[in-house]
């Protein structure tokens, strides 16, 4: 029997069905009209040759499919850079959206100035729950943060130290696997007020950074995978005498023991030259007896195969990419670990994920490990964004951009204003399609500080074009390189001599002295060390390598000068 209801009764329950409707939605969809959240992943010393998403044949032997799903998912970058190719540096750069001279860190054993405006502290006071798990880096103890856990100084991979808020404390087992799951738990046992807000989780790995120890479950997954040497391998450095001068040769700067794993005899699970032990003997008994089983038989049968020259270099090669490639398989389970946990919590769509790392790094070009260099492999830094709500799947950007430009995009995407005083640009426009790749940015500006230090590389900075790049080597050194990366990829052709490029050079000269002073660049960035520090720092640095100062690679030069 149908009953008649009034006008004013109909009114009333359309109402209600519409407000159930509503409230009904808000909890079915969280993310309506909220803020994104942001988790932001980086690694340490992760090559874009080791990321399967760029295509380079080295990856391709080692593919990386979790890392992968946020470039297929979201956006790929070609032309990210750093703008000082060193760890604490490139830090700082990321949380203040400020050039290194600006933000007061230039180099690793500075001290940052955490009481300057960072980009948690702007998105906290944006409504945002804030936290940063693994490593730091930056001395001090963070700040801007609702939650940290990070790992005192550079971390080990095994059984490292953590820092909180209340105290220090190993933590038994794989680096990369613990600030993992120290993220997720994080996610998930946030209090309900702390649920209510959008959170910016700042995941920083160790890995893959020296002395590259992958995981047990990794040691051998590498071992029948010949990796392609690139061809400039053996390079002598023709016309660049800042890499002469270097100390991060593979085949010659590498220490066998800590660095590669290498016993001292058949037979033997003792270690070479070995300088910093703690990475060691900070193993548990079985985490030890896993690690010799998985080496001793590849130690040994390098001994009986007695190689020399460029046979012993290639396997040094071949070990240190065996290793490396180990320690990114760690990190890319963990990445698809995170991935599926936003999967399954329904976060995913209203969350930008980041994958990037500190600054790009060496496989063997020119001869190198490490980074530092203006040179590409150490300039580039991969980065991928997933933004489902926003972000186009599959989409390419090739405009010239720069970890300066990380702090102003998260703002931007959070509806925060953008500080005057970032030096960076959004990203936003980029990936939303609204602004030409090419109108973007012209040129990207450098610059490295870390000498006399690790690896010996000299004091530079420069300009980076679309096409072309100038760079000033200085401090006890005053030399210049110029090169076109249209015609010479790998930079392995100096044309600073050149004639035909005498009109190239002199705007480039140009572009880069109006960059230094967009930047504000004042003379102070160019001060040099005196010689008797440069001479110690070879000497020093000779005892760690245990060799004799006299015979020790790239120093020689400073008898002749």
């Amino acid at each position: 029997m149908l009953h008649r209801i009034s006008p004013i009764q109909f009114l009333t329950l359309l109402s209600l069905i519409l407000l159930q409707s509503c409230q009904e939605k808000t909890a079915e969809d969280p993310i309506a009209d909220k803020k994104p959240n942001i988790i932001f992943i980086m690694t340490d010393d992760h090559a874009a040759q080791a990321i399967s998403a760029y295509g380079h044949p080295v990856s391709q032997l080692a593919p990386t499919p979790n890392i992968d799903r946020i470039a297929n998912n979201g956006a790929r970058f070609l032309n990210n850079f750093c703008t000082n190719s060193i760890c604490g540096p490139s830090r700082a750069v990321i949380l203040t959206g400020k050039f290194s001279h600006i933000n007061g860190f230039r180099m690793n054993g500075d001290t940052f100035d955490g009481s300057q405006p960072t980009l948690p502290k702007y998105l906290r006071n944006a409504g945002y729950n804030t936290s940063i798990v693994g490593k730091w880096h930056l001395h001090g103890k963070p700040e801007g943060f609702d939650h940290w856990q990070i790992l005192n100084d550079q971390g080990n991979y095994y059984n490292p130290e953590f820092i909180t808020k209340s105290d220090t404390s190993v933590v038994e087992g794989y680096a990369t696997d613990l600030i993992t799951d120290m993220s997720i738990e994080w996610l998930q046992n946030r209090d309900s007020d702390e649920k209510k807000k959008p959170f910016f989780l700042m995941v920083h790995h160790k890995a893959p950074h020296r002395n590259w120890m992958p995981p047990i479950r990794h040691i051998n997954t590498y071992d029948s995978i010949k990796f392609p040497l690139p061809e400039s391998f053996y390079s002598e450095h023709e016309n660049q005498l800042a890499a002469k001068h270097q100390l991060q040769t593979i085949y010659k700067d590498m220490y066998e023991g800590h660095d590669l794993k290498m016993s001292i005899e058949k037979g033997s699970d003792s270690l070479r030259h070995n300088p910093w032990k703690t990475d060691f003997d900070r193993m548990t008994t079985p985490q030890v007896a896993d690690w010799n089983k998985a080496y001793r038989p590849k130690n040994d049968a390098f001994h009986e195969a007695d190689l020399k020259g460029k046979d012993l270099a290639e396997w040094k090669g071949q070990r240190y990419m065996r290793d490396y490639m180990g320690t990114v398989q760690a990190v890319d389970e963990g990445v698809g670990k995170i991935l599926d946990y936003l999967d399954e919590a329904g976060l995913t769509e209203n969350t930008i994920i980041v994958y990037t790392t500190d600054q790009g790094f060496y496989l063997g070009e020119k001869g190198f490990f490490d980074k530092r260099f203006m040179y590409e492999e150490s300039l580039a830094m991969p980065l991928l964004i997933q933004y489902p709500k926003a972000i186009a799947k599959g989409t390419v950007i090739d405009a010239l951009t720069q970890n300066l430009d990380f702090a102003p995009t998260f703002l931007d995407y959070a509806g925060a204003k953008i500080p005057e005083k970032m030096q960076g640009k959004s990203l936003k426009p980029l990936l939303s399609n609204s602004e030409n790749n090419k109108n973007f940015r012209n040129a990207i500006y450098y610059h490295y500080y870390d000498f006399p230090a690790f690896h010996m590389v000299k004091r530079h900075y420069g300009i980076r074009t679309d096409r072309y790049k100038l760079i000033h080597f200085y401090d006890d050194i005053d030399e210049w390189e110029l090169y076109d990366l249209e015609t010479d990829p790998k930079e392995l052709n100096n044309l600073y001599a050149d004639q035909k490029y005498a009109d190239i050079q002199k705007k480039l000269h140009l572009e880069l002295e109006e960059l230094q002073k967009n930047y504000e660049v004042t003379e102070e960035e160019f001060a040099t060390t005196p010689k008797t520090q440069v001479k110690k720092a070879y000497e020093n640095f000779a005892r760690l390598a245990d060799e004799e100062p006299d015979t020790y690679e790239g120093y020689q030069y400073l008898k002749q000068n």
